[in-house]
């Protein structure tokens, strides 16, 4: 046996048993020796000797050869007898048996990997047949055909479809990503450009109407029935214009308005526009507030002190000064744009005529405003009644120059003081209610039920009672009142969160109206500790007293009532009888601090207690 060959170890077995018989069986009849598998062929030169087989190789299973893919070619030789004939079939590989020969010898080359069976068949002189099966056998495949080397190519055409997955999703990603990038960086500039759109057009328009017309493509024309809009003129300009150069009188012009824009800008004043040497602002517009005449003046007074230095530097220089008219008038104006290519933001109406009456009215270097005006401001300026004045096409009017602030409200450099600031922040709480009732109206969900602008009105009601009570200091009650109207508005847009929502609207709209950052984070301490029930002032209590204030109403059970639904509706709460145990606690261990609050309690806690256990049963 060579090393081509491989038997199993149970057909070396069967071999050896059958070794151990007689080397030449015969018939029980005695007659010729059935023809056996001689030998085996491997490749034309290994041979693979098999002994002789008598009748009793049918007792044993089949001998089991295993060749490799290399040894492929073999031939089957059997014992040779000349009255006999032969006929081979290989199963699996031949179709039919081969024709009859006297050839003892069959030779298959080029076996291709599989499962064979050896059969053949022997014919003697009596043309009877007879059949053995003498061999099974197998070729192994290639080794890149076996069954591991499948799995591995499995392995590895699943890895490469991964890695190119991996690499055209990488690819893709990579794609993705540039293409935000461009996307982003477009995005970026035209954010910018729109930046610079929009704070072009807010420097041509006011925002708000800014906004319409990006929004809707047009501006509606608003009527607003408390403006003050102020003139002013330079005095005997068509004579400077004629005497001096073109270029540096343009230069100066700049230079004044300039600083006229600064100015108004400063007391949220707006700029309508200017023609020649006039320049024309109004208050009030297009947010509306009580305190624009004040504002205006102060404008006025500063422009005045501004061209005032000027005059001083031009005397020492030996130059020629310029000196300005300023005429002021508060009343009705309906504002809008005017013009679909060249927008321009406009005010029309009596008030203006009757203001650029008051300018032309006037003196150099001289406010003059109308008896109108007056009476908003005469509690914060000092003003020269002038007597009624003929006026073209208004008759006579009353009119007053504006010297300055009242002392009592100014600082030593005649602007205005601590007192004054506090005197028009006190105004300006009426425009802030005013503001945040609206914002409650026109955009609190719907099922706040409880906390809505009706509990914001009482709740600052409340505090304006408490505090004229309590004796509470004016700066100390800008700041509750303050923290009293914005105390509840973080439950229209967070209420999960409205404490912190409250806060940054407070950060957001105060100085808008004007105020400080110490009025800023007094009013969030108040409004922080409201939500902490943390009393550690005086401004505490009232907040706090005024904030429960329905605990002793007698309409206690409705309010209740509207709580539960909509702490319901927001998921805060189910089941009733639980609500009626949670407001029966809150009854039995909440005491109003402030005597005043105290005395104004129109339902002693008892009475509502013992209505809650009615309600519960």
């Amino acid at each position: 046996m060579t090393h081509f060959v491989r038997l199993n170890f149970f057909c070396w077995i069967i071999l050896f048993l059958v070794l151990s018989k007689a080397s030449a069986a015969k018939p029980a009849d005695g007659s010729e020796e059935l023809p056996t598998l001689k030998s085996i062929i491997i490749n034309g030169d290994s041979v693979l000797l098999i002994p002789s087989i008598t009748k009793e190789l049918d007792m044993f299973p089949k001998h089991n050869l295993i060749l490799s893919y290399r040894n492929n070619n073999i031939t089957f030789e059997l014992t040779f007898a000349d009255t006999l004939e032969y006929q081979y079939f290989l199963e699996g590989f031949d179709k039919k048996w081969t024709p009859w020969k006297h050839n003892s010898c069959k030779e298959y080359t080029n076996l291709p990997a599989g499962h064979y069976s050896f059969c053949a068949r022997y014919m003697g002189p009596d043309n009877k047949v007879g059949e053995t099966s003498f061999f099974v056998l197998k070729v192994l495949p290639l080794w890149y055909f076996s069954r591991p080397a499948i799995i591995l190519y499995l392995v590895l055409f699943a890895l490469i479809i991964r890695a190119l997955y991996v690499q055209l999703d990488l690819g893709f990603a990579r794609k993705q990503y540039l293409l935000e990038q461009i996307i982003n960086k477009r995005t970026e500039d035209l954010i910018i450009e729109k930046e610079k759109t929009e704070a072009l057009l807010a420097n041509v328009l006011p925002k708000n109407t800014a906004n319409e017309i990006m929004e809707k493509g047009k501006a509606t024309k608003i009527k607003y029935n408390f403006v003050t809009v102020l003139f002013s003129d330079i005095q005997g300009f068509t004579k400077i214009a004629e005497e001096m150069n073109p270029e540096v009188l343009i230069d100066e012009l700049d230079k004044f308005f300039f600083h006229f824009d600064s100015v108004v800008e400063k007391f949220g004043i707006e700029k309508i526009k200017t023609i020649g040497d006039a320049y024309m602002c109004a208050g009030g517009i297009p947010e509306k507030n009580r305190t624009n005449p004040v504002e205006v003046i102060l404008a006025a007074l500063e422009m005045k002190v501004y061209m005032n230095k000027l005059k001083k530097t031009s005397e020492l220089e030996g130059m020629k000064y310029w000196d300005i008219r300023i005429g002021i008038h508060t009343g009705t104006v309906v504002a809008g744009v005017v013009g679909q290519k060249k927008l321009s933001y406009d005010i029309w109406g009596d008030t203006v005529n009757t203001a650029s009456r008051m300018e032309s009215s006037g003196e150099a270097g001289k406010i003059n405003i109308s008896g109108t005006t007056y009476e908003f401001v005469k509690d914060f300026f000092n003003c020269e009644y002038r007597g009624k004045m003929p006026v073209k096409y208004k008759g006579e009017l009353e009119m007053y120059f504006v010297n300055g602030i009242v002392p009592d409200l100014s600082d030593e450099n005649g602007g205005p003081n601590r007192k004054f600031i506090v005197k028009i922040q006190m105004i300006k709480l009426q425009d802030i209610e005013e503001m945040i009732t609206k914002m409650f109206d026109d955009e609190a969900p719907p099922n706040l039920y409880f906390h809505n602008s009706s509990l914001v009105k009482n709740i600052s009601n409340q505090v304006d009672l408490l505090s004229t009570a309590e004796n509470l200091q004016d700066e100390e009650f800008i700041n509750l009142k303050l923290a009293s109207v914005f105390l509840l508005t973080g439950f229209i847009t967070d209420y999960e969160k409205p404490m912190e929502a409250s806060l940054r609207l407070v950060e957001e709209i105060l100085p808008i109206y004007g105020f400080n950052q110490e009025n800023i984070e007094s009013t969030k301490k108040i409004i922080r500790n409201s939500f902490t029930d943390n009393q550690e002032s005086l401004s505490d209590n009232i907040l706090h007293d005024a904030r429960y204030d329905y605990l002793g109403r007698v309409d206690f059970f409705k309010l209740t009532d509207k709580l539960l639904r909509e702490r319901t509706e927001y998921g805060k709460h189910s089941d009733s009888k639980t609500w009626i145990e949670l407001q029966r606690k809150q009854l039995s261990g909440h005491v109003f601090i402030t005597n005043t609050a105290k005395f104004l309690r129109s339902v002693p806690v008892e009475k509502q207690i013992a209505g809650l256990k009615a309600d519960g049963e």
